[in-house]
């Protein structure tokens, strides 16, 4: 338990709802306030009131909306860890969201929240990941995880087939490929590796041949994927 949960008469674990749906608000309410050792003490329409939510009611464990209209769930979460709000530590925050891309995932783990659960997790999961939370352990729905393994074995199969593609460029081929990676115009080019602008062009159709690609644009998400900028 969090020292707030074990200071807490009985062990309950509080926890704050944030969310702007009023109908979600009152389902997760129904639903958590009818499981043993979890009560809501508190409840929050946007972002801007999570602050003085947790002041009031000094949950353990707060559910984070992510998309609000005023104060977003990553800002947030990201003040709510980033600054002590008159507890011994801040709560943990789970992000609840219907919204699951990898960015928000990373997102929210970023600023600070201990979980990411989607809205559609039955509640069986969702009381399960509070109190694991409250108990210092992290989690993620199996369903993010399996998002967040995939995006690293894509990312790294990308990073991977980037560098073979690039591994047969000439040195001063490459220079040139991270110029065009950094949004440099021929001239400019020409300018800071010292040569002549119709020699830039020969060295960038030598790239788009050897590696394989149509146009420079393609040329610089080659060089981000394989890791040059």
């Amino acid at each position: 338990m969090t020292e707030a949960a074990e200071a807490a008469g009985g062990g309950e674990i509080r926890v704050l709802l944030v969310d702007d749906d009023a109908l979600v608000r009152a389902g997760l309410s129904m639903m958590l306030n009818g499981t043993a050792g979890l009560v809501i003490v508190g409840e929050a329409g946007d972002g801007d009131q999570v602050p003085a939510a947790v002041a009031k009611h000094r949950p353990d464990v707060v559910l984070m909306d992510l998309r609000m209209p005023r104060v977003d769930g990553i800002t947030a979460t990201r003040r709510l860890r980033g600054v002590p709000s008159g507890a011994a530590r801040p709560p943990e925050v789970i992000v609840l969201t219907t919204f699951d891309a990898d960015e928000n995932v990373l997102g929210a783990l970023r600023a600070g929240a201990t979980g990411f659960l989607l809205k559609d997790a039955p509640p069986a999961e969702i009381a399960d990941a509070i109190r694991r939370v409250a108990a210092g352990d992290p989690i993620l729905s199996p369903a993010v995880t399996r998002r967040l393994m995939r995006r690293a074995v894509v990312q790294e199969n990308a990073r991977e087939r980037a560098s073979q593609q690039l591994a047969t460029l000439s040195p001063r081929e490459l220079a040139v490929v991270r110029a065009i990676a950094a949004g440099q115009t021929n001239a400019e080019i020409a300018s800071s590796l010292l040569m002549s602008v119709p020699t830039v062009k020969a060295h960038v159709t030598h790239i788009l041949t050897k590696a394989g690609l149509a146009n420079r644009t393609q040329i610089a998400l080659l060089a981000h994927d394989a890791g040059l900028t």
